[in-house]
């Protein structure tokens, strides 16, 4: 059976004529005629009683004319819910992301998302490196905002901005003379490395030619402890531009180009491509669009890669 079905029945029930159901619902007498005798013999019984020009619902046709009502109300009550929603989303967003996005980028976008999604929850899986596309790749986030190149092909992704990996020093180091830093210039210095990730990947092709003379003398996993660190003295390291642009700007901190050329990074947000993307998810895609039009100053690269 199916509702359109059910929808003649009531019909015919309501008007106490197959005639005027026909009108009603624009076929022919004979094929409203033909849905009911389907519907009889999916149930296997009689739904009216033929008397002479008048029909009547059989005991069994009154039993099933209750249920057909509560089914096509449940059909209405549905669409209504589902109208509802796009009207005044409702729900949850997991965003899969790291420390420092968490920190600098996610509260602003947060808080912009939620003036107009009030309703939305939005929680936080805080994770690493592969790890955040990873989460959405086995749907157990709706986002991830991770450093590319993301390679799954499971996976859209929209480049959300660029910024560069700079070498972090305390104001008035010796290298802070220096145009850009080269691999060769840190050696004598202390350095502290990011434990992990895809900027330490990076950082370690780098200085591939000088490692054996290094002095790393601490692997840290979080940016603050990084910047906490090189400010108290304890060594040189490196950081995102977007993330130490608050101590830069206030003296408390120097960020140094990376030589010979300089080391971009680009954040992008990735999603599921097989994921159905509700109005609020569409929203939440805007925000950090924005969002990084704005930080940035200059027009978010929306292209996807």
């Amino acid at each position: 059976m199916d509702l359109d079905q059910l929808h003649t029945f009531l019909e015919i029930v309501r008007l106490k004529s197959f005639s005027k159901a026909a009108q009603t619902c624009f076929r022919t007498q004979p094929a409203i005629s033909a849905q009911v005798r389907q519907l009889e013999q999916e149930l296997n019984t009689t739904l009216f009683d033929r008397l002479g020009t008048r029909i009547a619902l059989t005991a069994q046709g009154k039993i099933f004319a209750g249920f057909a009502e509560q089914i096509l109300d449940l059909r209405k009550q549905a669409r209504d819910a589902i109208s509802e929603l796009e009207r005044a989303p409702r729900g949850e967003l997991v965003i899969a992301a790291n420390e420092a996005t968490c920190i600098y980028v996610l509260p602003q976008v947060f808080s912009e998302f939620k003036e107009q999604f009030p309703n939305i929850q939005l929680q936080v899986e805080r994770t690493y490196g592969n790890r955040i596309w990873e989460a959405v790749a086995e749907n157990q986030a709706d986002f991830g905002l991770t450093q590319l190149p993301v390679t799954d092909k499971r996976l859209s992704v929209v480049r959300v901005f660029t910024d560069e990996i700079r070498v972090l020093t305390p104001p008035g180091h010796g290298l802070t003379a220096l145009a850009s830093v080269h691999p060769k210039d840190l050696l004598g210095y202390q350095i502290l490395m990011p434990k992990s990730g895809t900027t330490r990947s990076r950082l370690n092709t780098w200085l591939e030619d000088v490692e054996p003379d290094l002095s790393v003398s601490m692997e840290l996993d979080a940016t603050e402890m990084i910047k906490r660190f090189v400010m108290a003295g304890l060594g040189i390291s490196f950081l995102a531009s977007q993330h130490c642009a608050e101590e830069t700007e206030s003296g408390k901190l120097a960020a140094i180009p990376i030589g010979p050329q300089p080391m971009m990074r680009s954040v992008g947000l990735v999603y599921r491509k097989d994921k159905s993307l509700s109005r609020a998810a569409l929203g939440f895609i805007q925000v950090v669009l924005d969002h990084a039009e704005e930080t940035a100053g200059l027009p978010a690269a929306v292209n996807q890669v």
